[in-house]
């Protein structure tokens, strides 16, 4: 919800949201990402979601095509990218239709008449209806008809671009009308626009005048009553860039990798939404990382594992039909006890499901889903910039501890983002790394007395000949079916996982440690728990809130934590997976809340539950 400040001039707002929304080939993304950056640069903390549509390319024009990018920015505490949006960019009927419901009452609508053609209409389901000469429309909101098509045109009249070349720089018109009314500098696009299309000067230059020329008709257009000015977030002073998921986890595991002083191979078969930490990680070569696309998942985890038993950090990522293909190999990485770490981008299932939409229903298939009693470590991310934490937490795990670890995303926090603040190299920590010397003694499973963890040896290294495999084994490294040495090998592996817990933070609770109700909840449903917990302690009500990073092992002290609570509340994208694994674990009567709609949770919906329970 807007909150209006007293200005002389524009309108001072302490937060806004807006939502850019059109045809996948209309550059909804593009025209988001830049009025994130612009954002960032003014100084306001943001945080976004881009809302890809499933299909490669969707009809145009129709409701499966429809792409979407929403950006809440503002002061301090933007933690999620807002419930409904303050203002709504519409570039066609599909779009219009789908996002429409969204908009906040009186909200700002603006909307794209040139492709409000009988064709379209057709395509979104309208018939012969055009929903923009309903006159309860102008009642529910403010709208603003603008045919971007025409003028984008009229703008490039003298360009030598060809006409369906000309009509590709609408969206810019379109953002440069936004950005007068959010009192953007256009500057920093421009720039932008001249690095991007810097060896095709026309269409730079084409995008550039479009986009001066939105800008400049919301200055003398009359159709906008007023014009708004966002306060500015106060922040830590330090180096600060945007950053998503996929971005941070990248940049976490190379920080891991250097503060290991090991290398890195990082094996991996494209997919959505993962695919983009394989791109990101192919650009660190000068930091001995070593990137594998692989023919399949299988194979990309055994390049992994591979690089693991050769002595550097094997790390494979995928989203959850590539964990089912991966389990038998992490099985392997478990009863090998080798480092390595698996990331899992949750996205909507079974099967092929919701390939870009979120949801967190992937914590039971990284927990159980193997054969054999097979635990391994398992983190969640809770926001884009706490990936990269993340993923240097799990690299000292997994080095540490010599097992396996799943760091678990989702693809609103590995496609979303946040202002980050980066972080100094030398307060990073180091990771102590051991292994065997030459013709040192070395006893394959012999265990280090406080982590549990066996020693590795580097194949090659004289004195330390062994065996590893998919067998179980003795302590001298020998295939073994002796029933009494294959639980006490059971009972080591689960007892080193246990043992992580007692290296990592106490857990923290937002809130008093104890009362009526805790809310207990992980990974990208962070921003919207932390939003609507604050929302009713600033009302007075005695609620507490725990989010969870270790998953498996959970911390040592939340079952203390749990127990002074009348009640838990459990919030999850999935149909309580978590919830059931706190039932079983503190036999605790938790109480869950699931929504499984392929969209992060709404703060509104979050208070709504909560209230009646306090």
């Amino acid at each position: 919800m807007i909150t209006q400040l007293e200005s002389d001039n524009a309108q001072e707002l302490r937060s806004a949201v807006i939502r850019f929304a059109g045809d996948s080939g209309d550059g909804m993304q593009v025209v988001g990402d830049r009025f994130s950056d612009s954002s960032a640069i003014t100084g306001h903390d943001i945080s976004t979601f881009p809302d890809y549509p499933a299909e490669i390319r969707a009809p145009a024009g129709t409701l499966p095509g429809v792409s979407a990018f929403q950006i809440h920015f503002g002061g301090n505490d933007v933690m999620t990218p807002g419930d409904a949006p303050d203002a709504l960019v519409a570039m066609n009927p599909a779009a219009f239709k789908m996002n429409l419901p969204d908009l906040a009452h009186k909200g700002l609508l603006i909307v794209n008449t040139g492709q409000f053609t009988a064709s379209n209409l057709k395509k979104a389901g309208y018939g012969d209806v055009n929903p923009l000469d309903d006159q309860e429309l102008d009642k529910k909101y403010q709208v603003i008809r603008v045919d971007l098509n025409k003028l984008s045109e009229d703008a490039l009249a003298d360009s030598p671009l060809k006409r369906g070349d000309k009509a590709r720089c609408k969206n810019f018109f379109a953002l440069g009308f936004v950005y007068w009314i959010y009192s953007r500098d256009l500057q920093p696009t421009i720039d932008w626009i001249n690095k991007k299309w810097a060896k095709k000067e026309v269409i730079a230059q084409a995008n550039i005048a479009v986009l001066k020329a939105g800008y400049y008709f919301g200055e003398t257009t009359e159709v906008i009553p007023n014009t708004y000015r966002i306060i500015r977030a106060e922040t830590e002073k330090g180096l600060y860039r945007k950053i998503t998921g996929n971005e941070a986890i990248s940049l976490g595991l190379v920080a891991g990798a250097q503060c290991s002083q090991m290398g890195m191979v990082y094996g991996s078969y494209p997919i959505t939404p993962a695919s983009d930490i394989l791109k990101y990680l192919s650009s660190y070569k000068n930091f001995g990382v070593k990137t594998i696309q692989a023919e399949d998942e299988i194979a990309a985890i055994g390049v992994a594992i591979g690089a693991s038993f050769a002595g550097v950090l094997g790390v494979t990522g995928t989203s959850g039909p590539g964990i089912c293909l991966k389990s038998e190999a992490m099985n392997f990485a478990v009863i090998t006890e080798l480092p390595l770490i698996i990331i899992n981008v949750q996205r909507g299932g079974p099967s092929t499901g919701l390939p870009t939409k979120t949801e967190q229903a992937d914590l039971l298939q990284v927990m159980y889903g193997r054969n054999g009693e097979s635990p391994l470590v398992v983190l969640a991310a809770s926001s884009p910039g706490d990936c990269f934490a993340t993923a240097l937490e799990a690299t000292r795990i997994a080095l540490t501890f010599n097992t396996p670890v799943v760091i678990l995303s989702d693809s609103y926090i590995a496609m979303g983002s946040e202002p980050w603040r980066i972080p100094a190299v030398r307060d990073l920590p180091l990771i102590d790394v051991d292994h065997v010397l030459a013709n040192e003694e070395y006893v394959p499973y012999q265990r280090d007395p406080q982590t549990l963890a066996r020693r590795l040896a580097i194949p090659g290294t004289p004195g330390a000949e062994h065996q590893i495999g998919g067998l179980e084994k003795n302590e001298q490294g020998r295939v073994s079916y002796d029933p009494d040495n294959h639980e006490e090998m059971i009972r080591l592996r689960a007892e080193k996982v246990v043992r992580v817990a007692d290296s990592i933070p106490e857990t923290a609770v937002n809130g008093p440690d104890s009362g009526k109700l805790l809310a207990l909840s992980w990974g990208g449903t962070y921003g919207a728990v932390t939003s609507a917990v604050d929302i009713l302690q600033a009302e007075g009500h005695a609620v507490s809130h725990v989010h969870l990073r270790y998953i498996n092992p959970f911390p040592n002290d939340l079952s203390d934590i749990l127990n002074r609570f009348e009640k838990v509340w459990i919030p999850e994208i999935n149909s309580g997976q978590l919830a059931l694994m706190i039932r079983g674990r503190y036999l605790i009567d938790a109480i869950s809340y699931n929504r499984l709609r392929g969209r992060p949770f709404l703060i509104e919906d979050l208070v709504e539950q909560i209230r009646p329970m306090l």
